[in-house]
């Protein structure tokens, strides 16, 4: 059995490390080294990545990266490219890389999986094309106006972020729309100003039986139905997912189903048919341009060294914070509206990756694992949590997310926006001493109100502009620096057995209150007592 990296020679050498610069500030390590700025930034793709304003020196970057080594990340980056079943829990592949791969065998059991997503995405262009320029038509012959992706976690976080980001490019005589949530108020809102006769589903459920989206697809079925008829079903349904038998018994035509694949992840699934919704919207050839971004960044993960390879150095600071630091959180901050929506997609991409306790081998982790993951866009967050960044006790390390040309400015907006962008990453590092505090003419009992600590660790990632290339890029970024840290950890950052219990009790509690009866041995006394109220009050 491979010992955990906590027990090994690299990460005793790091501890001992971490005891001499934890005690030194940003202020110190810049003033004393003067091409600390120009040395810890990096390029990759369109994006310029300035990791300066951390609490390291060189000999922190070189000693987090002796522990990748000892975990032995490039084998296991290898191992991933190759289709090895790295997913051991589930004994699948891991493969998200092979969905934005040009053209070029690779042999999963047998069958080429590239020329397989080639094909795919072929199909998906085909009907793309076919909604896009109004020759898929609804049941009365009109064309179609609304699309609503029905499907929840990276079945809706995937392409709703997305096609929010990509707004500006969206077809702009078709609205889109996402519902995900069980809660009716969400179908509701995205039926009420749409036509059944120009409105087409897709429906994204890789077993075609997750009870929210199937309860939002039913309930979307029948409003189609009782407008339009049980024949019109085939015109405003189509699926994704790799059950044709529940597709076709749906009323859904199996012939326009798109596939989805075992050893692709849903939280990592948006390049696969699970965007269909995004093509449709910003059409195939965006679509692609997306895909070559992500390709460009799964090259230099692959390729380049780890001293110059910004998702291990994302994924090695992260460690850093959180092993050695105690940070319980990472804060993700897009100063772009059109990436509201980027923090909750991380949510799941890193949560429900790397929230696990127990590591490959069956044995309970030694180390803290996964950190919360949140944020809202610049400048709303200012005026919101930011207060907690400056000065309050956490140490919470973030990301800030930039952009030097803007999808729109009336006119001086966006140099605003990215003044406050650089000017908040400055304070966090530097603060404002309580000598600087008084210099200023503050009174002595406010002086330390106002003064900021500062030493607050942030990332900048300042990019071109919001296209989709760069999006892709920013996408596998993140990826890839999950998958690093799950690989120093020695957890399995590919299956999410946590959300299964929850599913089960549901499914049981939601027999009982069908049944208006509760089977008393069946719960905790707390859970009955609340399963009868909830009757009794229903009742009335």
């Amino acid at each position: 059995m491979t010992p955990p990296i906590t027990e090994t020679p690299e990460w005793y050498e790091l501890h001992a490390h971490h005891a001499d610069v934890a005690p030194r500030h940003l202020r110190d390590l810049f003033a004393t080294d003067p091409g600390r700025a120009q040395r810890m930034a990096l390029e990759v793709g369109d994006m310029y990545f300035d990791y300066s304003k951390h609490r390291v020196t060189d000999g922190t970057i070189h000693r987090l990266i002796s522990v990748a080594e000892r975990a032995g990340l490039q084998e296991r980056i290898e191992a991933m490219f190759a289709g090895e079943r790295i997913n051991t829990t589930e004994g699948r592949a891991v493969l998200h890389v092979a969905l934005r791969a040009p053209q070029g065998p690779l042999l999963v059991d047998g069958t080429d999986v590239v020329a397989a997503v080639h094909a795919e995405l072929e199909q998906m262009t085909d009907l793309a094309v076919e909604v896009r320029s109004g020759a898929w038509t609804g049941a009365t012959g009109k064309r179609i106006r609304t699309v609503v992706n029905i499907g929840i976690g990276g079945s809706d976080l995937g392409p709703a972020m997305a096609t929010g980001a990509l707004a500006h490019l969206v077809h702009p005589d078709i609205a889109m729309r996402f519902v995900s949530n069980i809660d009716g108020t969400d179908l509701a809102a995205a039926l009420a100003t749409s036509d059944p006769a120009s409105t087409l589903f897709i429906v994204v459920s890789k077993t075609f039986t997750t009870i929210e989206t199937l309860t939002n697809a039913r309930s979307a079925r029948r409003w189609v139905v009782e407008a339009l008829g049980e024949a019109a079903v085939a015109r405003h349904f189509v699926a994704v997912s790799a059950n044709a038998a529940e597709v076709a018994a749906f009323g859904i035509d199996p012939v326009t189903m798109r596939t989805m694949w075992d050893w692709v992840g849903g939280r990592y699934s948006l390049p696969s048919a699970v965007g269909l919704s995004l093509m449709i919207g910003i059409g195939p050839e965006a679509f692609h341009e997306m895909l070559a971004g992500y390709h460009l960044v799964d090259e230099h993960f692959r390729n380049t060294p780890f001293e110059r390879n910004v998702p291990v150095l994302m994924a090695l600071l992260g460690v850093w914070y959180r092993n050695f630091f105690g940070a319980e959180s990472h804060a993700v901050l897009p100063y772009c509206e059109q990436l509201g929506r980027f923090p909750a997609y991380l949510q799941q991409l890193d949560m429900e990756s790397n929230g696990k306790s127990v590591r490959i081998d069956g044995g309970p982790v030694t180390s803290a694992t996964g950190p919360i993951v949140w944020g809202e866009p610049g400048t709303n967050g200012q005026h919101a949590f930011y207060q907690l960044l400056h000065q309050g006790t956490p140490l919470v390390p973030a990301d800030l997310i930039g952009f030097i040309r803007p999808v729109t400015d009336p006119g001086g907006h966006h140099d605003q926006l990215v003044a406050n962008m650089l000017a908040q990453a400055e304070a966090l590092a530097f603060g404002l001493t309580e000598e600087e505090v008084r210099t200023a003419g503050v009174p002595d009992t406010l002086v330390a109100h106002r003064s900021f600590a500062g030493n607050r660790p942030t990332s900048t990632l300042l990019a071109t502009a919001l296209t989709p290339s760069v999006l892709g890029q920013l996408v596998a970024l993140y990826e890839h620096k999950v998958f690093t840290q799950g690989v120093i950890w020695g957890i399995n950052s590919f299956d999410q057995w946590g959300v299964e219990l929850g599913k089960v009790l549901a499914h049981r509690i939601g027999a009982e209150i069908t049944a208006g009866e509760v089977a008393s041995t069946a719960h905790d006394t707390s859970t009955t007592a609340l399963l009868r109220r909830y009757l009794e009050e229903r009742s009335r």
